[in-house]
């Protein structure tokens, strides 16, 4: 099967909640839909159901027109991130629902909950009920009723957000394997960057109801189309500088003037927003007594806002100016996720040093230039 959406939107109550999108999803494919809370995945799924008809617009499905057509006659299973399970009933037949739903022979649906607890490793709860179950096992419950349907369309919303840290790593390593073993069109809504490189397959990057990007997973991620592209897909939040750059300098909106080194020296003058993830932030205390001299290192003064150590990383939030005179504006800041335990007093004096070959590089208008600065991934 596949899915297309042309050029459709949907308000409600005048508000806008997509905006003219287009989108083609193929047969066996995974689908990430990466967006911050309200930024549109739910809304877009429940247009590829049919729950809701789009505003304008259409939905086809093999190249046939199927806007107007309710969910009950579309080949659709949906996973929510509130468990659904029906607490009376036993694993086996909670999986087993929608086939009796069917009237499917018997032999049948013993064969396709056998083959679905077998793939997400039920077998062993099939005679338990839903409240016997870890949280884990539940969601897997209700993932195995969707796939059992077999349909064409698996839409997942959210379903590993209310599991504990330890569950969803699990799980998220299982789903592709799940989903290439179907080849049902799968559509998978996270708000979490970490999620959809994990989960692979591709990405449409969602921001306030619009479509930024659509591609390959990595690809979205290492060549951002634009600054929306690269903040929705950046966690922690993208580093982003408003900066002029004239002849050999490189003036940020701070105050400070840099040096334009490196892949910067041949970028035209203009004003741009540079952006920076964190973990390409290294940082130096001012009191080292070796700096480092690497050809072409940008070195932006700054102090110490908040530190926080999450175990083996830290971020460290500073606040930018000149370390030398004491001076930071708090109106820029910047974050650094730093391998390691990093504990920084509030007000230390840093060095914040940028490699311009992991730099992504925005127009006035925040498109991408398209400038090779090196692997910004």
């Amino acid at each position: 099967m596949t899915l297309e959406l042309v050029n459709v939107s949907r308000t409600v109550n005048a508000a806008s909640h997509l905006r003219d999108i287009s989108l083609r999803l193929e047969n066996g494919s995974l689908n990430v839909l990466l967006g911050a809370t309200l930024a549109g995945k739910t809304s877009l799924m429940r247009l590829m159901a049919g729950l809701d008809a789009p505003t304008t617009g259409r939905v086809l499905v093999d190249g046939r027109d199927v806007t107007g057509l309710s969910v009950k006659k579309r080949s659709v299973a949906m996973v929510y991130q509130q468990f659904i399970n029906y607490p009376a009933l036993t694993v086996y037949e909670n999986i087993a629902s929608p086939l009796r739903l069917q009237r499917l022979p018997r032999a049948e649906i013993e064969a396709r909950v056998n083959e679905a607890a077998r793939l997400l490793k039920l077998t062993p709860y099939l005679e338990r009920t839903p409240l016997a179950l870890s949280g884990g096992q539940q969601q897997r419950t209700a993932i195995a009723r969707a796939l059992v349907k077999r349909a064409d369309l698996v839409l997942l919303d959210e379903p590993l957000a209310n599991l504990d840290y330890k569950l969803r790593e699990e799980l998220r390593e299982e789903l592709p394997r799940i989903f290439a073993s179907t080849g049902a069109v799968f559509v998978y809504a996270t708000t979490e960057p970490t999620e959809a490189l994990l989960l692979g397959g591709n990405t449409a990057s969602l921001m306030e109801g619009r479509l930024t990007q659509f591609g390959p997973t990595a690809q979205v991620y290492r060549h951002p189309a634009d600054l929306a592209t690269a903040q929705v897909f950046s966690d922690p939040p993208l580093n982003a500088l408003r900066v002029v750059k004239s002849g050999g300098t490189v003036l940020l909106e701070s105050g400070a003037v840099v040096p334009a080194t490196g892949a910067l020296a041949t970028v035209p003058d203009g004003t741009y927003t540079v952006g920076v993830r964190a973990h390409h932030l290294e940082v130096e205390t001012v009191a080292r007594a070796e700096r480092d001299h690497r050809p072409g290192i940008i070195r932006l003064g700054a102090r110490v806002a908040v530190t926080e150590v999450t175990g083996s990383e830290s971020f460290l939030h500073m606040d930018m100016g000149t370390a030398d005179t004491g001076s930071a504006d708090a109106g820029h800041r910047l974050t650094a996720l730093l391998p390691g335990v990093h504990r920084l007093e509030p007000g230390a004096p840093v060095e914040v040093l940028i490699d311009p070959r992991h730099i992504l590089l925005f127009d006035a208008a925040g498109n991408n230039t398209g400038t090779a600065l090196g692997a910004a991934a």
